[in-house]
């Protein structure tokens, strides 16, 4: 039996199938992928009436800009919500960073909130609550069951794309609208 090929890193694409729960035109940055399961952060659905000023205020951090202070926060999944994670370049390293391919790095602890507050995080990032999870082989499934696809993630489609628009232009990078797909799972 071959070893699955693993997608950390990746972009996972909802597909039409998916409908009426938090996954809905979702993509997720898959942040690890393995035979133990995978677990990633949806990237695009905004937690609503919430930004990073409200963690300032929350965790008692300095005062920082108001462009800083108005970056939205992801519902990052429906697991564990009220942690939070943050999706950022990899030009900023904690203690605790973990490095998520070439251009991605992963930080779940306050010092990268802080260090955004005074202007010493990462050049590009998005807060996350909360994230995504599946057991081993549920993702397979979910994936050969016509749930999701998956492309390359890249820096300026993950972070230079309105959360609003990501869904479509992911798609885009694997030439395709979503238009163009079934909600059926076919086979050949």
């Amino acid at each position: 039996m071959t070893k699955p090929v693993s997608l950390r890193g990746k972009l996972l694409i909802a597909m039409p199938s998916i409908k009426g729960d938090e996954f809905e035109r979702s993509v997720v940055f898959l942040c690890a992928h393995s035979e133990d399961g995978a677990m990633g952060l949806v990237i695009n659905r905004p937690a609503p009436r919430m930004v990073f000023a409200d963690l300032v205020e929350k965790l008692e951090l300095d005062e920082t800009s108001d462009e800083i202070l108005q970056l939205p926060i992801m519902l990052g999944g429906p697991v564990k919500q009220f942690q939070g994670f943050v999706l950022h370049s990899s030009d900023y390293k904690a203690g605790e960073t973990l490095r998520v391919g070439g251009d991605f790095s992963l930080t779940a602890t306050t010092d990268v909130l802080k260090a955004i507050a005074i202007g010493r995080g990462p050049r590009s990032k998005i807060l996350a609550l909360g994230y995504s999870g599946w057991n081993p082989g549920q993702l397979e499934d979910e994936i050969m069951h016509n749930g999701w696809l998956h492309c390359d993630a890249d820096p300026a489609l993950v972070f230079g794309t309105a959360h609003a628009k990501l869904h479509d232009a992911a798609l885009g990078k694997l030439g395709v609208t979503a238009a163009m797909l079934s909600s059926e799972a076919g086979r050949a």
